[in-house]
């Protein structure tokens, strides 16, 4: 899971710095999928240490799960009013696919192992 997080990461980054520059560097918050991104390397970076991984993966997870409620709740209304071809509509409706995979692949990695702990 660890290496999921950095790739998450990675692709946030890359979507941010993208945003930016393809909307002219008019808007600083272009940068923001970027600066989650950040949080997700270093989360991923904690994580190579054992005795912090289950924490800090648990925090990845809820920490994109709340993002991705927050950029939905933006995201669809302006997309539902019209502006789906916007380029800040687009980049926020890329970060929320990227957080909800990311959510689903951390639960479905929480069971997987609490499965295996159990046998």
């Amino acid at each position: 899971m660890p290496l999921t997080t950095r790739y998450v990461g990675l692709v946030l980054m890359i979507l941010g710095l993208a945003s930016y520059w393809l909307t002219g560097r008019t808007s600083f918050t272009a940068l923001i999928p970027s600066f989650i991104g950040i949080v997700f390397a270093v989360l991923a970076l904690l994580a190579q240490r054992e005795s912090l991984r289950r924490h800090m993966m648990h925090a990845a997870v809820a920490l994109a799960l709340i993002g991705a409620i927050g950029v939905l709740a933006r995201a669809v209304p302006a997309a539902i009013g019209g502006d789906l071809m916007r380029p800040a509509v687009l980049s926020q409706l890329a970060t929320a696919a990227v957080l909800l995979f990311y959510v689903r692949a951390g639960v479905q990695s929480f069971i997987a192992a609490r499965r295996e702990r159990k046998i």
